[in-house]
């Protein structure tokens, strides 16, 4: 019994981490477009 609540409790623990890492991917996805789209396209035009 104690097994079946140990592999329960990693299941749950995976599925969490999981969870929290696709929140953090679309954070970062939603601040890179909103930087892109409030800085405009002349991002790309200027001198280096």
């Amino acid at each position: 019994m104690q097994n079946r609540e140990q592999q329960e409790w990693e299941r749950r623990r995976r599925a969490r981490s999981i969870a929290i890492a696709l929140v953090l991917v679309a954070l970062v996805v939603i601040f890179y477009v909103a930087t892109i789209v409030w800085l405009g396209g002349n991002v790309a035009n200027r001198r280096l």
